[in-house]
């Protein structure tokens, strides 16, 4: 048998895991009589956690949103899981959380038992933030969106598309997914009669929610696929780089995500790259960054960018051979 404050730990612990949980069954995984859980609800609710209990055949516990924010109690990976999630969005894309995310990992970190605080700064020391390379978003325009995702709302914004083209539109949320370099909101537009895909840092201002609509199935079964699939589609229209990698497309694509390129094979020795031409400086450092010979096929600008940089390169190893004979 547990103490009773152990077994109050215990309950909380169980109704953080489930939306709901029956009473004789919440009962039965503590090894208590009916009655003894209901006195730990008791007890927890005087403590300010908001715990909503239900009667009837279907009746049971669950958690409620209250007044205030009460602690929450994590085990050893939660705990590591969110100090590791904190410091991760503290040098993320998010704009807006920055220092909350930090206020956090301080309070957490205090708290923590010494052998996480331990694995903490392990991770802390170890793990090395990239330079951000895509665009930064607003914090609360994520959270209205993933807000009417999750409560199924009609939303409305203004959006400025891949040309420039700005255009109003108003869509059922389905999902957002990350990508590494972007975040998109993945929504059902009724004026199209299609899903459609769009880049949240390409949204202007506070989207606007509206009124409750019906889910559909997910498009292709997979939000992330179906990106991919969109992201795919995009590299292949308009203005494009073609680029043979000296290198198979099975190999690649373990450097190169599907977001950023699409691969063709040509043979076991050589794939095809396509992919936009929007960012030509961001795509002449990572075409020399890729550790793989390659030859540019089109378009004509990204050869002459390439040339260029060439020649500093050259310019700056000759200084450094001048500077040593010297």
């Amino acid at each position: 048998m547990l103490s009773s404050s152990s077994r109050l730990l215990r309950v909380l612990s169980l109704l953080q895991t489930r939306s709901h949980w029956a009473g004789p069954e919440l009962a039965e995984r503590l090894e208590v009589h009916p009655r003894t859980l209901r006195r730990d609800i008791d007890r927890l609710r005087q403590l300010g956690y908001p715990i909503h209990a239900s009667s009837g055949v279907a009746g049971g516990y669950a958690f409620r949103a209250g007044q205030s924010l009460p602690p929450l109690l994590l085990d050893d990976e939660e705990a590591l899981a969110v100090a590791i999630a904190l410091q991760i969005a503290a040098a993320g894309t998010v704009s807006g959380v920055e220092e909350s995310s930090l206020r956090a990992l301080v309070k957490l970190e205090q708290v923590m038992p010494t052998r996480l605080r331990r694995r903490t700064h392990a991770l802390r020391s170890a793990i090395v933030p990239v330079q951000r390379m895509g665009p930064t978003i607003d914090a609360g325009v994520l959270a209205t969106l993933a807000t009417a995702c999750r409560d199924q709302l009609q939303v409305g914004f203004s959006y400025r598309d891949l040309r420039g083209q700005a255009s109003v539109r108003q869509v059922q949320p389905h999902g957002l997914v990350h990508t590494g370099n972007h975040w998109y909101l993945v929504a059902w537009d009724p004026a199209r009669d299609d899903w459609r895909t769009f880049r949240i840092d390409r949204v202007q201002g506070t989207p606007r929610s509206g009124t409750h609509f019906a889910p559909r199935p997910a498009p292709a079964g997979d939000l992330r696929a179906y990106v991919t699939g969109a992201m795919a589609g995009v590299h292949q229209q308009g203005d494009q780089a073609r680029v043979v990698l000296h290198q198979s497309s099975e190999v690649m694509a373990r450097t190169i995500p599907p977001s950023a390129a699409t691969l063709e094979a040509i043979d076991e020795a050589h794939c095809l790259m396509l992919c936009g031409t929007g960012q030509l400086d961001s795509l002449v450092y990572w075409l020399m960054a890729l550790d793989v010979e390659f030859d540019v096929l089109e378009p004509p600008v990204l050869k002459e960018r390439l040339r260029r940089a060439s020649e500093r390169v050259g310019r700056s190893l000759a200084r450094r051979r001048r500077g040593g004979e010297a």
